[in-house]
């Protein structure tokens, strides 16, 4: 959109009524799905902790709890990463009010800075669309949180069947007991196992990407900033 600035109609007294619920409904749903998704991760953290506890009071059963783990942390971050595409479009909706109906009533300006808001914001209306695609969500959700608990729960497994062999006289190889405690070869398990590990790096790497979105945070000049800690 063009950077030059439009001068925009005034609102009338029961127009800017209307706006004003608008907003606080958007605002409600927004953090409605916030809380949702925050929900999601917080029983990703209680879920791999305690798996990992039973994992290190029952050695045998480490592969097996291992996989689980993976699998529900997967899961979880799929519900999230649902979640938060549902959060990020009632965010833009937000933002587009703070930017063109709360920012001109602070700045005592009846200016708007991008394009025709005012459209964009009934075509969503009428015809509500997600703002990011599932990948998106799916990796930025990862980076944020995910990452940190598949490699707690893969940091876990290597320890357990490290201390397992060490403690152990005459211990199984790490392979002979993928093979006892798994109906699969250690070969087969090691290859799925890095191709799902691959699947999660590329999610890493697609969650590096700056997403220059209303709504996100930046970092400002030291000299606008300071003015806040007056």
């Amino acid at each position: 959109m063009d950077q030059q600035e439009n001068a925009a109609p005034p609102f009338l007294k029961d127009e800017a009524t209307v706006m004003s619920h608008f907003y606080r409904g958007e605002l409600g749903r927004m953090m409605s799905w916030r809380e949702r998704f925050d929900t999601t991760t917080h029983w990703a953290i209680i879920a791999v902790t305690g798996l990992i506890s039973f994992a290190w009071t029952n050695p045998g059963s480490g592969h097996f709890l291992f996989i689980l783990s993976n699998l529900i942390l997967y899961l979880l971050l799929s519900i999230e990463a649902r979640r938060y595409r549902f959060y990020d479009a009632y965010r833009a909706r937000v933002r587009i009010l703070e930017a063109h109906f709360i920012f001109p009533t602070v700045a005592h300006s009846s200016k708007i800075i991008e394009g025709d808001w005012r459209k964009t914001l009934a075509t969503d209306l009428l015809l509500p669309s997600f703002k990011i695609s599932y990948w998106e969500a799916l990796s930025r959700r990862f980076n944020r949180n995910y990452l940190w608990l598949f490699l707690l729960s893969l940091l876990a497994w290597i320890a357990q069947m490290a201390n397992l062999h060490r403690l152990e006289i005459g211990a199984p190889t790490w392979s002979q007991q993928i093979e006892l405690a798994l109906p699969i070869s250690s070969n087969g398990f090691l290859l799925l196992l890095a191709a799902f590990y691959l699947y999660l790096g590329s999610l890493a790497i697609s969650g590096l990407r700056a997403r220059q979105a209303s709504g996100e945070f930046h970092k400002r000049k030291s000299s606008s900033a300071d003015a806040w800690s007056l």
